[in-house]
């Protein structure tokens, strides 16, 4: 396989499990803490925090560009600790972390919300603490709702284009993501190497999309309509 087809393949899938990673953790906390918080705000913090799901990818990466850009809100004080995202790697993982990140949260704020909490309450009476009910009670019944979510954010990470292309650029063998690589292949004229990269990408993001709605049946139960 040529350079140009499996490094922008490597490097996707290097980001995309980068920021499926990061969201697992931010996303499950954060939903986790929604799903038992009982405010007013909920609904407004709900919305900003899904804010990213539906806008344009453009702005996400300009407001990424504000704020880590070396003139950017906290980009100078990253620059002056030798740590600038803009035109890395690193900046991709960024870009595609936040565009993903409403997918894990709103998928595992779901499972939660579904667990009983009055299993909850049962470990408080046994004695357990707040951690322990939340590690061996409310995530284990949770599990299938986030893993599907964290599939669904991998594609999402994996075919992330605009805010990528914003806050990483496009340089071959070290930000050029593999939608990247397809925009640049239609854009050289290289048919048969945008053909190969969107097959790739269709393949990949079809396999996560049917292992979710897998587990997704599965956490319904049977004699449910």
């Amino acid at each position: 396989m040529r350079p140009e087809i499996w490094q922008p393949l490597l490097l996707s899938l290097k980001v995309a499990l980068w920021a499926t990673g990061i969201n697992l953790v931010l996303g499950v906390a954060v939903a986790y803490g929604l799903s038992r918080w009982r405010s007013r705000l909920n609904a407004t913090v709900d919305a900003l925090l899904t804010l990213p799901l539906v806008l344009p990818p453009t702005v996400l990466g300009y407001y990424l560009l504000v704020l880590l850009g070396r003139r950017g809100l906290i980009g100078g004080w990253l620059d002056d600790l030798g740590l600038n995202p803009v035109f890395t790697w690193q900046g991709a993982v960024i870009a595609a972390t936040l565009a993903a990140f409403p997918l894990v949260q709103k998928a595992a704020r779901a499972a939660f919300e579904g667990v009983d909490v009055q299993l909850e309450d049962a470990a408080k009476v046994l004695g357990l603490k707040p951690l322990a009910i939340f590690v061996r009670v409310s995530l284990p019944l949770a599990m299938r709702g986030i893993v599907a979510g964290a599939l669904l954010a991998f594609a999402r990470a994996l075919g992330e284009f605009g805010a990528t292309l914003m806050i990483a650029g496009n340089l071959p063998g070290r930000t050029q993501t593999l939608s990247v690589a397809i925009y640049s292949a239609i854009e050289a004229g290289d048919d048969a190497g945008a053909n190969l990269l969107v097959l790739v990408a269709s393949l990949t993001c079809v396999t996560a999309l049917l292992l979710a709605s897998r587990l997704t049946r599965e956490r319904t139960p049977r004699g449910a309509a």
